[in-house]
């Protein structure tokens, strides 16, 4: 068998390709405000935007306010008339601001960015009575404000089914904080799932249907495509490197196993032309006529 050589065009190519997929997949929103639970459907796009919710308490001879600006479907945008150090970094989705007041003067003690982006890992926990569904968002690690010690932060956002309210939704209200975790409880009608119609009430997948399964499976079968490329993506990356820096190679002569691969079109033409020379006997079989050796 003659061996090609492959084009080092074509390997330009594929690694410019294989480059560009990997970080498309990986900035993969984690949240973006729909999401489903035991095959439940829910959508809080009607709480988009920035919230406020306030918690203020006597401490003599100041007060204490408990300040959290919280926006579920994207990240919260940066305050102009707010230093960087007093508000929460880029990404961050759930920012509580504590501030001592005396005398109407404000002093902002602590800036604590309780649920950002890149550590969201959202988990859900439907609930019966009160009907909605519970949402843990995750966030940096702060000092915790009894020991010191870096506590990570998260917060736990209780959203209560309230179909009636129709006309404004109602803001949020603040139930605690010790310092790791932020309780906060919402009434709105978001916190209802729909399951089988959309929210025009129109026919869809039910759970019986199949509907949850199959937006699993595809969610799986995501994650394993990225792990394939990235681990991929390593290899070539490690080998080439290898070979470049133990042998002085360049061109192709940098692929790891390059033999291997320029092996592998000619394997597969070969297993599809055997695989092809076993069913062509068959099919020819079926067509001869009906004699019978004496």
């Amino acid at each position: 068998m003659i061996l090609r050589p492959l084009r080092s065009m074509d390997l330009s190519l594929f690694l410019l390709l294989l480059s560009l997929s990997i970080p498309a997949l990986a900035l993969e929103d984690p949240f973006d405000c729909h999401f489903q639970v035991n095959g439940l459907k829910y959508d809080l796009t009607p709480l988009a935007g920035e919230h406020t919710v306030t918690r203020e308490r006597a401490t003599p001879p100041t007060r204490e306010v408990d300040s959290v600006r919280l926006s579920l479907c994207s990240d919260l945008a940066t305050q102009k008339d707010v230093s960087d150090p007093d508000q929460c970094p880029l990404g961050t989705r759930v920012c509580l601001t504590k501030i001592n007041r005396k005398d109407d003067t404000d002093r902002i003690v602590s800036v604590i960015p309780i649920a950002q982006t890149s550590t969201l890992n959202p988990s859900y926990t439907p609930l019966s009575s009160p009907k909605g569904v519970s949402i843990l968002f995750h966030g940096a690690s702060y000092p915790h404000p009894i020991n010191a010690t870096d506590a990570e932060q998260s917060v736990n956002i209780t959203l209560l089914c309230t179909p009636e309210s129709e006309s404004e939704e109602p803001e949020p209200k603040f139930i605690s904080y010790n310092g790791e975790l932020l309780e906060l409880e919402w009434s709105s009608r978001a916190g209802c799932n729909f399951a089988g119609e959309d929210k025009d009430g129109n026919k869809g997948e039910t759970p019986e249907d199949g509907g949850s399964s199959e937006s699993s499976s595809l969610s799986s079968v995501g994650w394993f495509l990225l792990l394939v490329f990235v681990a991929f993506a390593i290899y070539m990356s490690a080998g080439a490197y290898y070979n470049y820096s133990t042998y002085g190679a360049s061109g192709i002569d940098l692929i790891p196993h390059r033999d291997f691969w320029m092996e592998v079109p000619y394997m597969l033409r070969d297993v599809v032309s055997h695989l092809c020379s076993t069913v062509r006997p068959r099919r020819s079989s079926s067509h001869r006529g009906g004699y019978i050796a004496v």
